[in-house]
């Protein structure tokens, strides 16, 4: 084996790129818990949003005036800016699950809780008015957008849409000059180490792809252009029952740490061989609430050993060789799709980028820290490539902005279930699916 790895030295080098992370805004470090309300994030993020809305008003409708809610007159055309509320019929409340009428029915927990009925609102500090209109569709929009709208107040009061302006794609750094040479970063999630549907031998299979110890020397000279690999969420799968309060005898303690143990020797070897982002996921041992902290570097202490590894928060932002890279483990996406209709998650990703905000249904119906005077979560610069970690399928499609922006949108798949992990080109952002799979004869 030590002769084989000093053979493979000799004739490939792995490549290497410049890193830079931007997690920054996404640390909670300085953050003081004081006992604040959600109000606060959303008028930071009404306040930030406005601002740049107004700035794109005089290139869209120059000749209307704008105007408050309050300010609203009957029959005058004006635009209104402001948040959007989504008054949904089927939307779980916590109330329901203790009213006397419905205890005795169990209550359905559905993927999806639109409603034909369902109707949107505007809402600014002045006062909110009901939207009315055939142009604003509520199965699009969610909870939590700020939007300008060209109408006109009704003799019912509510506010007759005409059309409607989103923030659109933010500005992008140019992409660098493209480079002749190809360098891959790898993207993998849900590898749900310790749960019945994890097969260890399918990601050792992965790890020794990446690593180049599979397959010929062809092979092995695509794996040393693999630059970085990021892991974003649902890694490993913690027995949450015997989490009880209770104290925990040796062999529970055994069994909770197991699937951390052995998720930190699969992670060892690819650290072992190149950089190696790690993202926490909804049910990874972290904090629930976005922005999610890194996963704390004593759950890896053989990876933790190279400085090559690096624990992240969840969303993830990051440079490759001035590259842009932004990323979440799937919670915003998720929520999205309960709360409106798309074609497919692709499009949910796309629609989060034209709003500016990575999950504008936090703090509604997502989780998210009660920041106070900041909304981390607001997309000010435009990324080269967006991920999506723990989705059902492998999806990919490369959308253009008005001013040129370019971005690739993945959907990563979860490994646990489908064996497949996604290769992005950082020469031309192309990227495909690499699929492993294990088959036993009886």
């Amino acid at each position: 084996m030590e002769a084989m790895q000093i053979d493979v030295e000799k004739h490939l080098q792995r490549k290497q790129s410049l890193y830079q992370s931007l997690d920054e805004k996404f640390q909670i470090e300085k953050e003081t818990y004081r006992g604040q309300q959600y109000s606060q994030i959303y008028f930071a993020r009404l306040h930030t949003m406005r601002t740049l809305i107004y700035s794109l008003i005089p290139n869209w409708k120059p000749h209307l005036p704008v105007c408050t809610v309050l300010g609203l007159e009957e029959g005058k055309e004006c635009i209104i800016v402001g948040t959007l509320y989504k008054h949904m019929k089927l939307k779980p409340c916590i109330l329901d699950e203790y009213s006397k009428e419905r205890s005795v029915v169990p209550l359905v927990k559905p993927q999806n809780f639109m409603h034909s009925n369902d109707s949107l609102v505007l809402e600014d500090e002045s006062g909110r008015v009901k939207l009315g209109g055939t142009v604003l569709f509520p199965s699009v929009y969610v909870t939590g957008i700020v939007v300008a709208l060209h109408g006109k107040e009704t003799s019912a009061g509510e506010f007759l849409v005409l059309d409607i302006l989103d923030a659109d794609l933010p500005p992008q750094i140019e992409l660098p000059l493209k480079s002749r040479e190809d360098k891959y970063v790898v993207f993998v999630s849900g590898l749900r180490v310790g749960s019945s549907t994890c097969n260890p031998l399918q990601f050792q299979l992965l790890v020794d792809h990446i690593t180049g110890h599979l397959g010929d020397e062809k092979e092995q000279g695509i794996a040393a252009q693999i630059v970085h690999v990021v892991i974003s969420g649902n890694s490993v799968v913690v027995p949450r029952g015997l989490l009880n309060g209770q104290n925990l005898t040796s062999k529970d303690q055994s069994s909770l740490s197991e699937p951390i143990k052995e998720l930190d020797i699969l992670l060892t070897q690819i650290a072992a061989g190149l950089p190696l982002d790690i993202m926490p996921g909804p049910d990874d041992p972290a904090n629930f609430a976005l922005p999610q902290q890194p996963l704390h570097r004593c759950l890896f202490p053989g990876t933790s050993a190279y400085n090559s590894f690096r624990s992240c928060t969840n969303p993830h932002s990051f440079e490759l060789e001035n590259i842009s890279f932004l990323g979440t483990s799937g919670q915003n996406v998720d929520d999205l799709e309960k709360y409106s209709e798309a074609k497919d998650k692709l499009e949910f990703m796309e629609r989060t980028l034209r709003w500016r905000h990575l999950a504008p249904t936090a703090p509604n119906t997502l989780g998210c820290y009660p920041f106070t005077d900041r909304d981390p979560l607001l997309i000010e610069s435009c990324p080269h490539v967006y991920f999506v970690g723990n989705q059902d399928k492998y999806e990919t499609r490369l959308i253009k902005g008005s001013e040129g922006q370019v971005v690739r949108l993945i959907c990563i798949p979860k490994f646990c279930e489908t064996g497949v992990a996604v290769v992005l080109n950082m020469r031309n952002l192309e990227c495909h699916a690499l699929s492993f799979g294990t088959e036993f004869s009886s």
